[in-house]
């Protein structure tokens, strides 16, 4: 197991000094909010608080024999559950491996920890095994569930967790922390990786891992020139390959929010500025009976494909497209 990280990100100090200081804590936490805010973080730095042996103002020692295991990745008292591959489910094997963890006792006399994420990777069988091990805790043992979409979890398991609402930074706070995070860029180039995330700063982290800023200008010039009709549809499929999918469709969705505020006037100019002019020249043309079902079937699809939904990207894509530009055939 790799390494967790031992602080939570700056903008969740206040519920993370309001969570250590609490004099009992609860056998299972449900960290919820969106993706790229710093769960992942939060969970790992309360797993580190828990099993260290002596904590000091409010975080891990990082120096006692227990944080010394964890950050070898060696900590025999915790346990790490992910999907063997990015997007792929947590299955009922995993679980169950869970379940004898939990049945075991603490090699090291003191708690036992589990970390869980993402949590709504879980399938239905794997689910309903971890409810047994939520509804008969162990004492001194700890389950640290992580989710950006907590409504996909079964009920009955939201209920027996208490429920830890992660907030999204502010774009103030996410880009002071984007500038120490890559110095070497400009402020304008952490805006336009923050407003790419969706104003989640660890995503927009790993989108310069990614040169999405080259994959943005990419799409951004294939859009335009599907409007113009210089593409076909089919033709941009192909050449978007290397685009990840969910990153294309969360900027078709920041653009019809785009759309939506200037067509009701809510925005003079939209804040995808790199789409300025696509956008403007939109919105005066669209209907909004259209602009309304075009932002249905979108997100529709975003659920489907954030669901891990067994889509035809190609076929998918190709079919966006067309809509999207029959957006100014509809008159």
């Amino acid at each position: 197991m790799a390494e967790l990280g031992m602080q939570p990100c700056p903008w969740h100090l206040p519920a993370w000094s309001a969570l250590v200081n609490q004099p009992r804590h609860a056998h299972a936490y449900l960290f919820s909010g969106l993706p790229g805010i710093g769960k992942r973080d939060f969970a790992a730095a309360f797993a580190a608080w828990l099993l260290c042996e002596q904590p000091q103002q409010g975080q891990a020692c990082g120096q006692c024999r227990s944080c010394l295991l964890r950050q070898a990745g060696s900590h025999p008292d915790m346990l790490l559950l992910e999907p063997e591959e990015e997007g792929k489910a947590i299955r009922v094997d995993a679980v169950r491996q869970l379940v004898g963890f939990i049945a075991q006792t603490a090699q090291q006399g003191g708690r036992k920890v589990i970390i869980l994420q993402p949590a709504e990777a879980m399938n239905q069988n794997a689910a309903n095994a971890l409810l047994k091990s939520l509804e008969e805790p162990t004492r001194d043992t700890y389950l640290l569930l992580v989710s950006d979409q907590p409504s996909r979890l079964l009920p009955t398991i939201r209920s027996r967790c208490l429920v830890q609402a992660l907030p999204t930074p502010s774009r103030d706070q996410a880009l002071q922390w984007l500038a120490g995070q890559l110095p070497e860029l400009s402020g304008q180039q952490h805006d336009a990786l923050l407003q790419m995330a969706a104003g989640a700063p660890l995503r927009a982290l790993a989108l310069q891992g990614l040169e999405a800023a080259v994959l943005r200008e990419k799409v951004v010039e294939g859009v335009k020139e599907l409007l113009k009709g210089q593409v076909s549809a089919s033709q941009l499929t192909d050449r978007w390959s290397s685009v990840p999918l969910e990153l294309l469709v969360d900027w078709f969705c920041s653009w019809t929010l785009d759309l939506l505020k200037l067509h009701t006037q809510a925005l003079d100019q939209p804040e995808n500025s790199d789409m300025d002019k696509v956008l403007g020249y939109m919105a005066q043309r669209i209907q909004p009976l259209a602009l309304g079902q075009w932002q249905q079937w979108l997100l529709e699809h975003r659920g489907m494909i954030l669901g891990k939904a067994n889509l035809n990207r190609a076929l998918f894509i190709e079919a966006m497209l067309i809509q999207w530009k029959q957006l100014l055939e509809r008159r």
